[in-house]
């Protein structure tokens, strides 16, 4: 049994065996004692460290055991470890060389949060969205098969991403090529299954054993003359299966299904990976482990210990008590009451969400309103056209979903929503840079992929009380609209009670100048107002991307010399390239200046680090447009409003 912790260490702690660790060969020296010894010691320096500088958590707690079982088995980065959405990898990283980079994860020039391939051999596909790693494995096996190596490859998957359709399309293929594919279901809900006991282990050594599987490689053969008789044992074998197992689906599915085995008992891992090893054909075990397992806070809430913020050191009390200042709301809660209190006075709403529901702020709606709530599970696709059905037959539906996430529903934006102009709201969270969470989860390019599909309204709040607005605008009109705002808190404006819509297409000018007129899409409004502050310029908040108010732009452009567009999107196709499109059409010359991300991914980092490498803080707006009107650059940092 694995050590308890009831506390996070704030000394490094003791780890004799860990730091001998510096590579999975160190690892495999190791005797049964001392793997369990090893277990209780990368427990305790991932508690340690995530307390240090924050970061997943929960996930990592719970694959302890099945971590040093895999790189204990399997000859690794010579056999291929794929692990899918990556929450889970800290433990992965620290028995691969990273113990002591661990100490700067998600931070600016630090590892990231996620595998990555540029920074381990060890990391062998990048990863950061679910449900891909079985599809990628797969695509490693197909490779060692057409190169004749003998190597294994196993993707490990949880029970969560195994609800996404591409899963089930990776492990239907799997089977059909009958690839040399170990598939690890780490199973952290008892979302499939609650079957663990004796019964079941027993049966899953049974069915693991090297004795029982040549028995049954031997048995097919010599009954293949008797067609009658091999279908019986089969059917035999699925039945046995079926009473201790929720395995028969994998079995139709052409896998060979093994447990469920207890996913936090090393020794039976071990010896159960040890003996599937020798199998050259799809076979998926589960594994029932436990999110947080080992600390017992986690244990208690996997949700609220998913991730975990840096634990400050403890200070001493100030001499003086300073008043306390209540937290702002994040745009998520400014969501979530909009969603109450829209859903109040409107029976017909229906809210929906691919497993981001206390990330998008609706935990509250689904408990008051849970008969017009579907979390739909990761699963993207799925959630947009369900949408599509509901606005078919009347219903008012909204999908919160992290704009990284609405890429995966792409076809199903336009084919299933946009195509039959149905009414669905679309309420994007994350947008633009998210911070340390990184390129894997960043919304850089919603503006960019939604500004061309036909009959979609875009909206870029600059604030809270704009937010509100906004999502009340969307909710009204009548087809596919989308509002995207960012992660976290904006600058504190109070939202309004009323539910009043805005008039569709109409900016506001925020700010008089003279010859440069700033024209902001979205939560960058207070950055250019500190630019506009240094530059005398005009400062227009656009509000919609599309439709874009062209009365507006075509007025800026008869009264300024050069117009700036400004995004939290990649200016490729973003609402700078609107405003260009709009003045080559016009017939209009123009002296304008796109400020956007750039056409590059942008590492892990605070957010406000990132928008400065993108040059979206203030100085970098005062620079760039100091250098497109020919003057010299300020020396100095300019301070943020």
């Amino acid at each position: 049994m694995s050590k308890k912790f009831t506390n996070i260490p704030r000394e490094r702690p003791v780890t004799p065996l860990l730091d001998k660790v510096a590579s999975p060969a160190e690892l495999r020296g190791l005797d049964d004692a001392q793997l369990l010894e090893l277990a209780d010691e990368l427990r305790a320096y991932l508690l340690y460290s995530v307390g240090r500088v924050g970061g997943h958590f929960g996930a990592g707690l719970g694959v302890i055991e099945l971590t040093i079982a895999l790189h204990y088995v399997f000859n690794t980065p010579t056999d291929r470890l794929v692990w899918d959405v990556g929450h889970q990898t800290y433990p992965h990283k620290i028995l691969t060389g990273r113990r002591d980079a661990l100490l700067s994860v998600r931070q600016q020039d630090g590892i990231s949060g996620f595998p990555k391939r540029s920074e381990s051999k060890y990391d062998t596909f990048g990863v950061g969205h679910s449900s891909t790693s079985i599809s990628a494995a797969l695509g490693m096996a197909l490779a060692a098969r057409m190169d004749n190596l003998d190597r294994r490859v196993v993707a490990v998957i949880g029970d969560g991403a195994m609800t996404a359709g591409m899963a089930f399309e990776a492990l239907n293929h799997a089977a059909h090529t009958d690839a040399n594919l170990l598939v690890v279901l780490n199973d952290n809900n008892m979302s499939i299954s609650r079957n663990v006991g004796g019964l079941a282990t027993y049966f899953s050594k049974l069915w693991a054993s090297r004795v029982y599987n040549s028995i049954r490689e031997g048995g097919k053969k010599a009954l293949k003359a008797i067609p009658s008789a091999a279908a019986f044992v089969r059917k035999t074998e699925e039945h046995l299966k079926a009473m201790v197992a929720p395995g028969i689906v994998f079995e139709e599915l052409g896998f060979n299904y093994i447990g469920p085995i207890d996913g936090h008992d090393l020794p039976l891992l071990v010896q159960t990976l040890s003996n599937l090893k020798d199998l050259k054909e799809p076979v998926l075990l589960h594994t029932i482990t436990r999110k947080g397992n080992g600390f017992v806070p986690a244990e208690e809430d996997p949700i609220g210990y998913h991730a975990l913020n840096k634990i400050e050191p403890k200070e001493a009390p100030p001499s003086v008590k300073k008043p306390s200042t209540p937290a702002l709301p994040k745009y998520q809660d400014i969501f979530g009451q909009w969603l109450i209190d829209t859903a109040s006075a409107d029976p017909r709403l229906v809210a929906i969400t691919p497993a981001m529901c206390e990330g998008s702020g609706m935990k509250s709606y689904s408990e008051r309103f849970p008969d017009r709530f579907y979390d739909v599970a990761i699963a993207e696709q799925h959630a947009v056209t369900l949408a599509g059905g509901l606005a078919c037959e009347g219903k008012k539906p909204v999908v919160a979903i992290y704009s990284t996430f609405l890429q995966r529903g792409y076809d199903q934006l336009i084919h299933d929503v946009a195509l039959q102009n149905l009414d669905v709201l679309f309420a994007l969270d994350r947008a633009g840079q998210v911070g340390e969470d990184g390129a894997t989860h960043a919304g850089s390019f919603d503006i960019s992929f939604m500004r061309c599909i036909p009959n979609m309204i875009i909206m870029t709040p600059s604030d809270e009380r704009e937010a509100r607005k906004m999502l009340a605008t969307g909710y009204r009109y009548p087809g596919p609209a989308a509002v995207r705002y960012p992660r976290g808190t904006g600058p504190g404006a109070t939202p309004e009670p009323a539910l009043e819509p805005l008039p569709i297409g109409k900016g506001v000018v925020k700010r008089r100048g003279a010859n440069v007129a700033i024209l902001n899409f979205g939560v960058l409004l207070p950055q250019a107002m500190v630019a506009a502050e240094a530059v005398n310029a005009t400062v227009a908040d656009m509000r919609f991307v599309k439709p874009l108010d062209e009365a507006l732009v075509t007025e800026l452009l008869a009264s300024h010399d050069l117009l700036v567009t400004l995004e939290d999107n990649v200016v490729m196709g973003g609402a700078g390239s609107a405003v260009s499109e709009h003045i080559f059409r016009s017939g209009r010359g123009c002296n304008l200046l796109q400020l956007g991300l750039p056409d590059r991914f942008i590492d892990h980092a605070s957010r406000d680090v990132q928008l400065s490498m993108a040059g979206l803080d203030s100085t970098g707006i005062i620079n760039a447009i100091l250098e497109r009107l020919g003057h010299p650059r300020p020396s100095t940092h300019v301070a943020e409003s």
